[in-house]
C-alpha cells in the first residue's frame, strides 16, 4: 500500500516503552523490533520465517518456541519471506533486493538485484525452481533459482503489491494499487487483466486453483483459474494487508490494519469467525499446515499463536528465550524499566542473538560499531559514543530528534527518574 511507513532500528533501544506495564498477550513470539510484516511457513510446520520492518528475519524453531537465526542483510524493513523447498529461505524488501538462504550461513548465498522500488511479496514456483517478487516499480519479475535469470513482467500503472503461482505452475498472478489483477501466463503471451472495484494489497491461490485477492475497501474477492469472478465478503470495514488460504483450501485468513484477523468459509462465503488482536494492526497471517492454527504477525513486533476454527489464543506467553533473562534482576527498577527491551537486545554477548544488537559493553562503544550488525547509513554517520548520559537524552528528546535519519519509531521516557534507573542498570548489566 503506498501508505505503508517504513521504519527500522538502530542501536537504541526499540521496545514499546510506553507499553511496558501491560501483560503479555497470549502465544507470542517476541524477538522482533518492529512490526512483523511477513509470515511463512516450513513444509513440516515445524519451523517459522518472518521479516520485519526492523530490516531483520528470524527463522523460530515452533518445537523449541525460540528465535534459531537472525538473518541481516537487508538495509530498510523485510517485506516479504517464503520458504523453498529444499529448507532454504527467500527475503525481499524496501531495499528492493532478493536474498537466499541457507539455514545456518551468515550471509545470503545468491541477491538478486534489478528492482527500483521496494518489492511488497514473493512467491515460489510449485516445482520449486523460481521466485517472482512484486514491487512498488509497478512491476513483477521471475528469478531462476539455478541461474539467476530474471524474467520482466511489466503492464501495472501502480505499485504491485502481491504476487501468487497458480498451483498447476503454468501461471502467475498479481495485484496492484491500480485496481488491476493480471494472470500472466509463463509460457509467455498477453496476461489476462480484470479490473476490479478497489486498490488492492494482497493475493492467495487455493489449491483447487481460485484465486482470492483483498483490496482496501476490506473486500475478498474470489476469481475462477481464468479470471471470472465468483463471489466476494466482506471481511471488515479496513484495509486487507495479507491472506493465508488454509493448505486444504477451506479457509481464507484475512488480515486488516484495524487488528482483526476474519476467518472465511470459502465454501459458503462467510465469515466463520473474527481474530482480535491486541497488538493491532495485524500486518501478517499464515496457516500451518494442520489447517487449524494460524500464526499473525503484529505492528507491536509479536507473533501470535490462534486456533483457527475457534478463534482463540493458544497457550501461554511464548519467549524468544526459554529463561527470563531479567530473573537475577528482580525488585530492580531500572530493570522493570527494561523489560520491554528484552524483545529485541540482549544483555550478554553468550545470549541468542535478536533482532536488535546486543548491549553488551554499550558504554563507551561508538554509534553503529558494533561489529556483525549491519546499521543504516545514518547512525553511521553520527558522531555519538554511548554514555549514560547520551542514553539517557536519546530517550528523553526520542530517536527523531537525536538520532534523525534514523526511521526508528519514536519512543520517549518522560521520567527523569525513570531515565537514570534505565541508565543505571545498563550500566551494570551489560560491562564486560
Amino acid at each position: 500500500m503506498n501508505w505503508v511507513p517504513r521504519l527500522s532500528t538502530s542501536l537504541c533501544i526499540v521496545a514499546a516503552l510506553l507499553a511496558m506495564h501491560s501483560a503479555p498477550a497470549p502465544a507470542q513470539l517476541t524477538g522482533h523490533g518492529g512490526p512483523v510484516r511477513a509470515i511463512a511457513i516450513s513444509s513440516d510446520g515445524n519451523n517459522v520465517l518472518s521479516g520485519s520492518f526492523d530490516t531483520a528475519a528470524i527463522r523460530w524453531s515452533l518445537k523449541t518456541e525460540a528465535a534459531e537465526q537472525v538473518l541481516r542483510f537487508h538495509s530498510d524493513a523485510v517485506n516479504a519471506v517464503a520458504f523453498l523447498k529444499d529448507g532454504r529461505m527467500v527475503t525481499a524488501g524496501a531495499d528492493a533486493k532478493v536474498a537466499i538462504w541457507t539455514p545456518g550461513r551468515q550471509q545470503p548465498d545468491q541477491v538478486f538485484e534489478g528492482h527500483g522500488a521496494p518489492i511488497a511479496s514473493l512467491a515460489v514456483s510449485p516445482d520449486g525452481a523460481r521466485v517472482a517478487s512484486a514491487s512498488w516499480d509497478h512491476t513483477v519479475r521471475i528469478w531462476s533459482l539455478g541461474d539467476g535469470a530474471q524474467q520482466v513482467l511489466e503492464g501495472h500503472a501502480q505499485n504491485v503489491n502481491g504476487v501468487a503461482f497458480t498451483s498447476d505452475g503454468r501461471s502467475l498472478v498479481s495485484v496492484g494499487y491500480d485496481r488491476e489483477l493480471r494472470i500472466w501466463p509463463l509460457a509467455g503471451g498477453t496476461p489476462n487483466v480484470i479490473t476490479l472495484g478497489s486498490p488492492l494489497n494482497a493475493v492467495a491461490v487455493a489449491p483447487d486453483g481460485e484465486i482470492v485477492t483483498g483490496g482496501a475497501d476490506g473486500k475478498l474477492r474470489f476469481l475462477m483459474s481464468e479470471g471470472r469472478e465468483s463471489g466476494e465478503v466482506q471481511a471488515g470495514q479496513t484495509p486487507i494487508v495479507a491472506l493465508s488460504i488454509s493448505p486444504d483450501g477451506t479457509s481464507v485468513a484475512a488480515a486488516g490494519i484495524g487488528g482483526v484477523v476474519a476467518v472465511i468459509d470459502r465454501k459458503a462465503r462467510s465469515i466463520a469467525r473474527s481474530l482480535v488482536d491486541t497488538g493491532s494492526p495485524v500486518w501478517s497471517v499464515a496457516f500451518l499446515p494442520d489447517n487449524a492454527t494460524l500464526l499473525t504477525g503484529g505492528v507491536d513486533g509479536r507473533i501470535r499463536r490462534w486456533n483457527a476454527l475457534t478463534g482463540a489464543p493458544i497457550g501461554s506467553s511464548l519467549q524468544a528465550t526459554p529463561r527470563d533473562p531479567l530473573a537475577a534482576y528482580t525488585g530492580d527498577h531500572g530493570a522493570e524499566v527494561f523489560r520491554a527491551c528484552v524483545a529485541c537486545h540482549t544483555l550478554s554477548e553468550q545470549d541468542a542473538q535478536r533482532a536488535g544488537p546486543t548491549l553488551a559493553g554499550l558504554y563507551g562503544r561508538r554509534i553503529a560499531s558494533l561489529p556483525g550488525y549491519r546499521f543504516s547509513d545514518a547512525l553511521k554517520a553520527m558522531d555519538i559514543v554511548w554514555t549514560p548520559e547520551t542514553v539517557s537524552k536519546l530517550f528523553e528528546l526520542g530517536p527523531n530528534a537525536y538520532t534523525p535519519g534514523t526511521k526508528m519509531p519514536e519512543q520517549r521516557i518522560g521520567s527523569a527518574k525513570d531515565r537514570k534507573a534505565l541508565t543505571d542498570f545498563l550500566a551494570r548489566a551489560t560491562a564486560k
